[in-house]
């Protein structure tokens, strides 16, 4: 083993397969040794080599005869002084923030902090957390993708599946049972098989970055579920893979993305470069805090012993600093590049606008992305919102981006609660929020419309509960939100009586059909098609067990809401009207006799000033002409298809709409009605009225002239 100088770039550790070459940026350092270890079970490091070369701040060697797999970390050197903004501590192996495979996880003890637990962050502490700390890899990145290639679904044909690697087949009976719970049983044949059928075009995975199990909830015997909490930023999670080693588990998960290809599906991962798991001032050392703190998080100006927190998890990354941007686009083109992911949703997205105190919505990590050639080619999705002062930015995003829009969540839970004053809100939500998207020249797809979320309650709960029921947290129900914005069928959770389990399976139905009948990019949260339950937990980010885990005996009112949301993901597909590329304009097109889209009244008249007004209406019509011809495909063919009518009525009453007038040779046929038990049931409507029950939506087709087909193409 001899060690040369190495090249400063790639940062991280690079395998030649002579020998590997280590790089680390730390501005502030006076001394960074390698250290590398025998195994994860090593209390200590078999050799210590110091990096001597140093070019634009960043440690470098190449060691000859390393070979994949093998485990490593760094010690680095400089001043301890928290009031400075500096926490070097050389008795602290620290993590590699390019580390591509993580080949120990953290052993939580005292020894794992750099100053000394109960004497206050100001203090050092002296001991050797070797034996305890989280290592890094050396992987070997060959890999045989074959003729993979993105499906590169538009986005205005995208239906996005949010869900967990490991909740979603750790009870799946049809998955070995040694896969589950992993990404190789995640693309196993039985889950896809059931991704295929549900109708959805891309799955969003929940974060699957390496991430650290926060000590209070391991002294619970909790853990972090979710994996909101990053530590590497480059590696797939380590609990995740069937493999026994670091190198195996990179291969598992190109293999699963590959797999996933194959079947069709686009893979967006959930990313979180917002914050890291290190915590306030009183976190651990773990990896940026040891390597140089002062450059990779944001610290109080007046007081940098402190860190400025705008995502309620401690710390806020500088992304202010290029290197610290460097870091978030070499983590993201890695991810694209050689792991061919297809999209991102950014968890906190405002927090990474934020260049001095306010969210700038031009600020340097969106210049970048929109430069850049490989990340500005995949599908982009901002939460945005953060919580710091102004941050909540839903709308304000630059064009190029989607975002979760919260506004529509809210509208929609509103509207079939049975609040008042939302028709009108609720309209220019089911249309795209062209309020928030129009006149930045974006389109419906920069909204990604949602219900509901891994945050919060589920869709079976939203229905269910009154109030929320976190008490196996641990945290004596104080967290996780306080309301819930849904009407509940008047009892709270599990019951045997019909009348109100049938209300509340009518209800899920309405909200699954606006979600999937509204103009933007639907996600949908997984589980919620099979009326997944969390027993009232709207926080369950903690809770790695049966209480969030899918479970697939499903009852008859679960296998009918699957094929209800099945139902309508194909209907959604099949009619053009449904799946624009343009807002709506209100108004006819080229002579056609009809707007390309209308509000009614269930007086069969259009909407008036007066009424949208109303705060006592809270039922509504729209119809969307099949005729428009200013759309086309992405083959360049016209997008006709039917025209379709639209009813909701969220009044604890019936309403009799009439339908609006038609060609003579032309008639209504419903497709849907979310009240009726046989929901699906192509009727002919005989007369001009149609009496919708409470609480419900009913769907009609009006098929265009010139169709010669009478069968639905869903």
């Amino acid at each position: 083993m001899k060690v040369r100088p190495g090249s400063p770039y790639p940062l991280g550790a690079t395998w030649d397969g002579a020998g590997v070459n280590f790089a680390i940026f730390s501005e502030h350092a006076t001394k960074v040794d390698l250290c590398l270890f025998d195994s994860a079970s090593s209390r200590k490091e078999s050799q210590r080599i110091p990096l001597k070369e140093q070019t634009d701040q960043v440690w470098h060697g190449y060691i000859t005869g390393i070979l994949p797999d093998q485990l490593y970390g760094y010690r680095v050197h400089g001043p301890y002084e928290p009031e400075s903004g500096h926490r070097f501590n050389p008795n602290k192996v620290v993590l590699d923030p390019y580390a591509k495979a993580i080949g120990r996880m953290i052993h939580w003890c005292d020894e794992m902090y750099g100053y000394r637990i109960g004497d206050g962050d100001l203090s050092m502490d002296h001991r050797d957390n070797a034996a305890y700390a989280p290592l890094a890899a050396v992987v070997d990145q060959a890999f045989t993708w074959g003729d993979d290639r993105p499906p590169r679904t538009p986005w205005h044909k995208t239906i996005i599946y949010e869900v967990h690697v490991k909740g979603f087949t750790q009870l799946h009976p049809d998955v070995p049972e040694n896969m589950r719970g992993t990404f190789a049983g995640f693309a196993s044949e039985a889950p896809l098989a059931y991704l295929r059928n549900l109708g959805v075009t891309a799955i969003e995975l929940m974060p699957v970055h390496h991430h650290a199990y926060d000590r209070h909830l391991v002294d619970r015997k909790l853990s972090n579920y979710w994996g909101y909490n990053t530590l590497g930023f480059f590696s797939p999670n380590a609990r995740y893979p069937v493999a026994q080693t670091p190198s195996g588990t990179v291969r598992e998960f190109k293999t699963m993305v590959r797999n996933l290809h194959s079947a069709g599906f686009e893979v967006i991962l959930d990313v979180v470069y917002n914050h890291t798991a290190e915590g306030n001032h009183l976190g651990p050392t773990l990896s940026l805090r040891g390597i140089d703190n002062a450059s990779y998080y944001r610290l109080v100006k007046e007081d940098p012993r402190y860190y400025v927190d705008y995502t309620g998890c401690g710390n806020t990354l500088n992304m202010v600093h290029p290197r610290v941007l460097q870091l978030i686009m070499d983590s993201l083109r890695y991810w694209v590049l050689e792991m061919h992911i297809d999209g991102f949703r950014f968890d906190l997205a405002s927090a990474l606008a934020r260049e001095l105190h306010e969210v700038d919505k031009l600020g340097a990590f969106f210049d970048i992305i929109h430069q850049d050639p490989v990340i500005s080619q995949v599908k982009l999705i901002a939460e945005p919102w953060d919580l710091g002062e102004g941050g909540y930015q839903v709308g304000n995003f630059p064009v190029g981006w989607t975002e979760w829009n919260g506004k529509y969540r809210d509208t929609m839970r509103r509207f079939w609660k049975g609040d008042g004053g939302v028709v009108s809100e609720m309209a220019t939500r089911l249309a795209g929020s062209s309020d928030l998207y129009g006149s930045s020249g974006r389109r419906p797809h920069a909204s990604v419309n949602f219900i509901t979320c891994h945050d919060g309650f589920t869709l079976h709960d939203l229905v269910s509960y009154n109030f929320k029921h976190n008490e196996a947290n641990g945290e004596h129900n104080a967290d996780g939100e306080n309301h819930n914005l849904s009407w509940n069928c008047g009892v709270e959770g599990p019951t045997k009586d019909t009348l109100i389990k049938n209300r509340r399976e009518k209800q899920k139905r309405n909200f699954i059909a606006t979600l999937l009948l509204s103009q933007g990019v639907p996600m949908i949260c997984g589980g919620d098609e099979i009326g997944r339950t969390q027993r009232g937990n709207n926080n369950a980010y903690c809770q790695d067990n049966e209480l969030s885990w899918f479970h697939w005996d499903l009852t008859p009112e679960q296998k009918n809401l699957l094929e209800f949301t099945r139902y309508l993901t194909r209907f959604l597909l099949s009619q053009p009207v449904l799946t624009r590329r343009k807002f709506f304009l209100g108004r006819s097109i080229r002579g056609e006799e009809v707007k390309d889209i209308s509000w009614f009244g269930p007086d069969g008249k259009e909407m008036s000033d007066r009424t949208w007004k109303d705060p006592f209406v809270r039922y509504l019509g729209v119809r969307l002409s099949g005729t428009e011809i200013e759309e086309v495909d992405e083959y360049g063919t016209p997008m006709v298809g039917d025209t379709l009518f639209l009813m909701f009525n969220a009044h604890h009453e019936s309403v009799s709409f009439v339908l609006p007038k038609h060609h003579a040779k032309e008639r209504w046929e419903r497709v849907l009605d979310t009240a009726e038990i046989k929901w699906g049931r192509l009727v002919p409507v005989r007369d001009h009225t149609y009496k919708l029950r409470s609480r419900s939506l009913a769907v009609f087709r009006l098929r265009h002239r010139n169709s010669k087909n009478s069968r639905p193409r869903w």
